[in-house]
């Protein structure tokens, strides 16, 4: 007959030359308050160990992990250090109440099975002593490790299906953020703390007008607003801490439903992926779609519901511009379009890169890779076309504009007014909470009215401080608005163009976002022009184009144009003036965006191998020319010199003149006084240079 266990007697010289480690594990600290006689069963363990035959110095007792969850290794040093143990041949029997208590999960069970297997270390329970090695024995211990995991999930499903139906009430209670706190009967109110209170609503008023959390936390610390927080962990209730505003904490807020007075449950799921040293338990955002419970008007809030959806869209929206169907906040470059222009081959929206030592923007697909190559835009002339019609939009309502930035620059100062009374009510209330303490203790309690006196100095010079700053502040602000900005704004109604040019390049970016939704950009409709569509705030749309530079004569808008104009009046006889003022005349620029010059229409002639025209036909200069300027063989003729000479002087600007066109004739403006000064001035010809002496 097989035998299904060891007895104690099976116990041998072995196993007692080794160490007796008894585990001993509670699930949290709840369990570890309120069931304490399950971890007074667990240290009896030791009595267990010393009849197997163990002295007590032999016997180890692992209770690292109390309070701790045994559905996984991961932070359970103690389990840890147990198979470090064994794996080291150090155990000789391993004891723990049951397997539950060992492991909640079959492969860290079975991997201590296998290791007690291999170093023959035995395993025992409140019950019986199993030996690993033994099949019988292995076979018991692996379907007391199933059970053990069956278990967990059974009670996980039974909380949480409880958590859910009191959750679909709206009376789970819940951890609520900075801002709110839990009444006596249980509800959710706002916190009393008007200094908190007033802090979140800054939060979300500048969220709106500056559109992105890096924005909102740098304008806090700029100005010294930190921001409150509720700390997670510790023994309840939790004090609120402030702390310096980051980007992470506003968009904490921003992202919150509570704050729109909502009652959520299932927002946040467990995220083992995210798994990394420190972090306890990593948990993952679930979308908004799929959150299990979401009461609206659950309890006061600071913002309403369209304000929050509009926010975290908003938010979603400034992640980056390189996601797609987002635009992203502004960045930091010259493109004004950055993150709202969009490919009018594909749809897509268009990326952004700098090139020539990162001096040019350019608009290209960022989707090129995947459906081959669609567009680069320089940004340059679609930008300032943009920014034209957008000022040309505004011209209307540009008192309008005016009154409403004055409008809200007060609003600004109103709120950070607000703020400072708020912050110097705390400060004085606080010095005198010090000052009632130091009253309140005995003359004879030296060592308490001491420490209670350095206190209250403490708070006062604080509260000196903050008075200072204010000051400071105040009259900052005052100045300001009394004299430069009130200016500016008064200017700005009336000189909207030059206010654009004289803003910052984030600015317009702004202001150009707030009435521009975004530009579709296509640049091969036409040859050499540029089609653009603007989707404006109001749900308008209007298409335009503009002509491009290109880099070549044969990609420009106009090129059988300029070539059809070139080689008539080339043919007619006209000089390269002639043909640039024509050229100007119709309002065609050269394919850099600039007027033609003669240097330009001679270029051209020369790749369509057309003649220079003279200005006398075929024949010799004319010493003077009709309007009475000298040719330079004339002008050499009249002083007395060579040709190389006169342009020699005209090379070093003794002399003036002027020539229609390339490879054309001088024409040298001389009076009579000039060629009198100049014959002074020469060597007689032939006559050599003097040596220096």
């Amino acid at each position: 007959m097989l035998r299904l266990s060891r007895s104690e007697e099976s116990v041998g010289a072995a196993h007692r030359a080794k160490l007796a480690y008894v585990y001993v594990r509670q699930s949290s600290p709840g369990q570890l308050r309120d069931h304490q006689e399950s971890t007074t069963l667990q240290y009896r363990l030791i009595d267990r160990a010393l009849a197997l035959g163990w002295p007590r110095e032999r016997v180890e007792v692992i209770d690292e992990d109390l309070g701790k969850s045994g559905a996984s290794s991961h932070l359970r040093d103690g389990f840890q250090r147990l198979i470090a143990e064994v794996g080291l041949g150090h155990a000789g029997v391993v004891l723990s109440y049951d397997a539950s208590r060992l492991a909640r999960n079959n492969r860290d069970w079975h991997h201590l099975l296998e290791l007690c297997s291999l170093f023959g270390v035995l395993l025992a329970d409140s019950e019986r002593l199993y030996d690993p090695g033994a099949y019988h024995d292995r076979l018991l211990l692996g379907l007391s490790g199933i059970m053990s995991e069956a278990e967990l999930h059974q009670i996980r499903m039974r909380q949480h299906v409880a958590e859910r139906q009191k959750a679909a009430r709206g009376e789970l209670r819940l951890h609520v953020p900075a801002g709110f706190i839990h009444a006596p009967d249980g509800c959710v109110m706002m916190d009393p703390d008007a200094q908190v209170q007033e802090r979140i609503r800054l939060v979300f008023a500048k969220f709106i007008e500056i559109g992105s959390a890096q924005g909102v936390a740098s304008y806090l610390r700029s100005r010294g607003l930190p921001l409150p927080r509720r700390p997670l962990r510790g023994p309840a209730p939790h004090a609120l801490t402030w702390r310096d505003a980051e980007p992470q904490m506003v968009r904490q807020i921003i992202r919150n439903p509570a704050y729109a007075g909502a009652y959520v449950y299932g927002r946040k799921r467990a995220a083992p992926e995210r798994r990394r040293p420190g972090v306890l338990a990593p948990t993952a955002l679930v979308p908004m779609g799929q959150w299990e419970v979401c009461l609206k008007n659950a309890h006061p809030g600071y913002i309403g519901w369209e304000e929050y959806m509009s926010n975290v869209e908003r938010l979603a929206d400034n992640i980056g511009n390189f996601c797609a169907g987002r635009r992203g906040a502004p960045r930091r470059g010259a493109a004004m379009l950055q993150g709202i222009v969009i490919c009018g081959i594909c749809g897509h929206r268009m990326g952004l890169h700098y090139s020539g030592h990162g001096k040019t923007p350019v608009y290209h697909c960022i989707d090129s890779e995947q459906i081959g190559h669609c567009q680069n835009v320089r940004a340059n002339q679609v930008d300032a076309e943009v920014e034209r019609l957008l000022i040309e939009a505004l011209q209307p309502d540009r008192i309008e504009l005016a009154l409403a930035a004055h409008d809200q620059m007060n609003g600004e100062n109103r709120l950070l007014e607000r703020q400072w009374a708020l912050k110097r009510e705390k400060a004085q209330y606080e010095a005198e909470r010090a000052r009632r303490q130091y009253d309140a203790v005995e003359p004879e309690n030296r060592l308490v009215a001491r420490s209670l006196e350095t206190l209250w100095e403490e708070k006062m010079r604080d509260a000196e401080r903050v008075e200072q700053d204010y000051a400071r502040w105040h009259a900052e602000q005052v100045d300001a608005l009394a004299a430069a900005e009130r200016t500016r704004i008064l200017a700005v109604a009336e000189q909207l163009p030059a206010f654009w040019k004289e803003a910052a390049t984030d600015e317009r970016k702004e202001m150009m976002r707030l009435v521009i939704d975004s530009v579709t950009i296509d640049k091969s409709r036409e040859q050499g022009r540029i089609w653009f569509a603007i989707l404006w705030q109001t749900g308008a749309r209007t298409e335009h184009v503009i002509i491009r530079n290109t880099a070549n004569y044969d990609d420009h808008a106009h090129f059988a144009r300029i070539e059809e104009v070139v080689r008539t009046l080339n043919a007619a006889g006209s000089l390269d003036r002639q043909i640039v003022d024509a050229l100007t005349a119709e309002g065609i620029m050269n394919n850099e965006g600039r007027p033609f010059t003669t240097t330009t229409v001679s270029q051209l002639r020369s790749r369509w191998s057309l003649p220079t025209v003279k200005i006398n036909g075929s024949g010799p200069c004319p010493e003077r020319w009709p309007d009475g300027s000298y040719s330079a063989q004339g002008a050499a003729n009249a002083i007395g010199v060579t040709v190389l000479t006169v342009r020699n002087w005209l090379q070093r600007g003794i002399i003036k003149g002027r020539r229609l066109g390339p490879r054309l004739p001088w024409q040298l403006d001389l009076t009579d006084d000039d060629i009198i000064t100049l014959q002074a001035s020469k060597r007689p010809i032939g006559q050599p240079k003097r040596k220096a002496s």
